[in-house]
Parts: structure tokens; C-alpha cells; sequence
């Protein structure tokens, strides 16, 4: 009952508990317009003894501002969006903005009907990690209706706005060279995607593969590529495993990679949950990392180095990540104009005990 009755308190009864116009509640509580600080502390009082609730719509059509933000990561349960979001929400609480969060699952009719949410709610802002196979078309729909979008991981090859990532291809190609100094030939790679790019990647086409809509995947396998083609070593297809996206997808790939006639000697894995479900394949193969197996990961996960043995990784700044990406459509909020930063985050490769040299 309190409840019903708390959420029936208007502007209007929070001007008469304060004792002052509805006009000065209205802006005291919108936070808007000019307030005295007496009467501003009178609205406060009267709406906290109320139990007042502000109507998000009504103001939002007052101010022209909801002051939320919608943010859609491609996947929730992956550590570095976890992380990412942490960053994302910090700076904007810190600046008096709501989040508003979808998941995707690297779904793309989920991420449509999530942009249609969003837009719908007004949002006054967009920070989105598109998946895979990104709708560029409804995004671009969003960007041209004023709403300033930023792009979390992710760049979108023929759209204009700001994004905040690391070099991926750079990154990879980093690691890849590193798997190399060791003595590595038969060097694996096991990624995202699934069935709708499993051809592309395997292709060992790089400027196909650079030119990918979304191209986390692309430039990473790229990237992995331009290192054995300078080495000298031809690319064996099978070599690029691309099941999908979660741990037990990682699992199978490992478990095949172990079949093939001559299995790889190390493996590269695109994310943290790709790492784990890579160690688990190859426990259930039997094959000991990294006496029979080396394994290089993305994404330094808080497991990475208490597992047996500790991972050696590529760590993305993630945190910072989601900071200055919330931190880049507040400055458009504010009136930032200009042409699209693309900012690009340096990565650390973290030594520890999954890479030896080949076996024999």
C-alpha cells in the first residue's frame, strides 16, 4: 500500500509540502533553471518525506536530456566486458548518468530489437560493442538521429564515429611473433564467429580478412597471419578453428585440433573464456600444456594466473577501455565536434609458464 501511495506524490504535492511554487519544484527537481539554495533544500526535504519518484519521460521532455545511457555489450558472462562495464559505469555515475544495459550473445537480431530499446527509451547517448556480423545500416540510423554512439572493441568499416579499442591486429601479430621466437611452427588459432565466418577465416586471405565488418576477428587473424607469412610458414586451414564464442566451444576446437594428422605445437586463444574452455580440450585430450602444448591467450582474466600452469596473455587496459569510452561520448554530450577518434589502447604481453619450446 505504501508503495501505490508513494508512487501517486507529484510535483505538485512536493510544492505544497515545501512551501514554494510548482514552477520552482519543477526545476529544483528536474535540475534545471535557476533555484535558490533555501529553496532548493525545502524541495529536497519535502521530496525525500514524500517518498517522491521523478517521472523520467516527463522531464526528459522538459529538458531534452534523460540523463541515461544505453550500452549493449555482445557478451555479458565474457570477463573483459565485465571489466569494460566497470569503467563504462564509474565515469558515468560519476557525471550523474544512468546506464542501461543490453546483452547481446553476439545475436544480431538481438542487437536490432536492443537499438530499437534504446531509442525508444531516449537515451541520450549509445556506447555499444557490435557483434560480428553488425547491422551497420540501423547503426549508422542511430548516429544520423543526433544520438552520439561510441564504439566499444569493435571498429565498423563505413561508419563515421568515435570508437576506443586496442590494435588488435598489431596485438596479435605480438603474440603470434612471440609463439615464433620460441620455436613454434605449427602454431593454431582458435577464435570466435562460428558457421557465418568460419570460410572467411580460415581463407588466410589478410586483406579479406582486414576488411571484415567487424573486425575483432578479422585483424586478429590477420594479424596472426602476416607473422607466419614473414616466418616463412605456409597457413594450414585447419589451424584456424572458429566454433563460436563460448567456453565449450573453445573445448570441442581444442579436442579437434588435437586429431588433426599433425597437431599444432601452440594455440592462440582470442578471448578469456576461449582460453579456459582451450585448457579444458586439452585435458580432456590428454595433452599436457605446455610440455606437448603451448597456449597464448587474450584478455588477462583473475584466473589466468592461479590455473596450472599460470597463462601467459595479452592484457587489454579494459577498465580504461569502458572509462574512455564514457569519457568520449560525455565530451560529445557536452558539445564536442569534430571528425571521429578512433582512440587505440597499448597492450602488455604477460609472461608466465603455458609457453615452452616445442617439444623434441
Amino acid at each position: 500500500m505504501a508503495s501505490e501511495v508513494r508512487s501517486r506524490v507529484t510535483v505538485i504535492d512536493v510544492a505544497r509540502a515545501a512551501g514554494v511554487s510548482v514552477a520552482t519544484a519543477a526545476r529544483a527537481l528536474g535540475g534545471y533553471g535557476s533555484v535558490s539554495q533555501a529553496s532548493r533544500r525545502k524541495v529536497d526535504e519535502a521530496a525525500a518525506r514524500l517518498g517522491y519518484t521523478p517521472n523520467m519521460v516527463a522531464r526528459s521532455m522538459i529538458t531534452g536530456s534523460t540523463k541515461a545511457i544505453g550500452v549493449i555489450v555482445a557478451d555479458i558472462e565474457n570477463q573483459f566486458f565485465q571489466l569494460v562495464l566497470r569503467g563504462v559505469s564509474r565515469v558515468l555515475s560519476e557525471a550523474g548518468f544512468d546506464l542501461v544495459l543490453a546483452n547481446t550473445e553476439e545475436s544480431i537480431e538481438v542487437e536490432r530489437r536492443s537499438l530499437r530499446v534504446m531509442t525508444s527509451r531516449r537515451v541520450d547517448g549509445l556506447i555499444l560493442s557490435p557483434t560480428e556480423v553488425a547491422d551497420v545500416a540501423q547503426i549508422r540510423a542511430v548516429a544520423d538521429s543526433g544520438i552520439p554512439v561510441v564504439l566499444l572493441d569493435r571498429r565498423l568499416r563505413g561508419l563515421k564515429v568515435d570508437s576506443v579499442g586496442i590494435r588488435n591486429r598489431a596485438a596479435s601479430h605480438e603474440a603470434t611473433t612471440y609463439l615464433l621466437d620460441r620455436g613454434h611452427r605449427q602454431i593454431a588459432v582458435v577464435t570466435g564467429g562460428g558457421a557465418e565466418h568460419a570460410e572467411e577465416l580460415r581463407s588466410g586471405n589478410v586483406g579479406r580478412l582486414r576488411r571484415m565488418s567487424a573486425t575483432t576477428l578479422g585483424t586478429r587473424t590477420a594479424g596472426y597471419l602476416e607473422a607466419i607469412e614473414a616466418a616463412g610458414i605456409a597457413h594450414v586451414p585447419d589451424y584456424v578453428v572458429a566454433n563460436g564464442f563460448r567456453q565449450s566451444d573453445a573445448r570441442t576446437a581444442a579436442r579437434e585440433l588435437m586429431r588433426l594428422p599433425q597437431p599444432p605445437t601452440a594455440i592462440m586463444a582470442f578471448d578469456s573464456l576461449l582460453n579456459l574452455g582451450v585448457l579444458q580440450g586439452l585435458g580432456d585430450a590428454g595433452v599436457r600444456c605446455p610440455d606437448q602444448v603451448s597456449l597464448i591467450g587474450f584478455d588477462d582474466a583473475p584466473w589466468a594466473e592461479v590455473v596450472d600452469p599460470p597463462l601467459t596473455v595479452i592484457a587489454q587496459p579494459t577498465e580504461e577501455i569502458g572509462a574512455l569510452a564514457a569519457r568520449q561520448l560525455l565530451d560529445r554530450l557536452g558539445g564536442e565536434s569534430g571528425a571521429p577518434m578512433n582512440h587505440r589502447l597499448p597492450v602488455r604481453l604477460i609472461e608466465r609458464q603455458s609457453v615452452a619450446r616445442p617439444p623434441g
